[in-house]
């Protein structure tokens, strides 16, 4: 398996929040919800179309990325998600691939909203 490395990315993690009465994770939309450094990977959109839910019409694009396997990249949830471009993308699965040397993460991303 060749891979190109035809992007980079940006990994985020929500901002812990904590009121005093709950504690959840919130998305500033800034900076402030990078984690780590961007990263070299391979994008390849596996799928698209469109959804009508409650008189909305939602185009979505599922995206197949695969990084190198680093400590940092290891640590990656599906609570996390991906920014490339402008598009931010939500963490629908990962896997190891190539001898766990690689990681595949499949994500999924809202395309008329970018």
């Amino acid at each position: 398996m060749a891979v190109v490395f035809n992007c980079r990315i940006q990994f985020q993690r929500a901002q812990p929040n904590d009121d005093g009465y709950t504690s959840a994770p919130v998305w500033t939309g800034t900076a402030d919800d990078n984690h780590g450094a961007p990263v070299r990977a391979e994008r390849t959109d596996i799928s698209d179309g469109e959804r009508w839910r409650a008189s909305e019409v939602a185009a979505h694009v599922t995206t197949r990325f695969i990084v190198m396997r680093s400590t940092f990249t290891a640590g990656i949830t599906p609570k996390d998600r991906i920014v490339s471009g402008d598009v931010t993308f939500e963490i629908v699965g990962i896997k190891g691939v190539e001898r766990n040397q690689m990681i595949e993460i499949t994500a999924a991303a809202r395309s008329d909203q970018a």
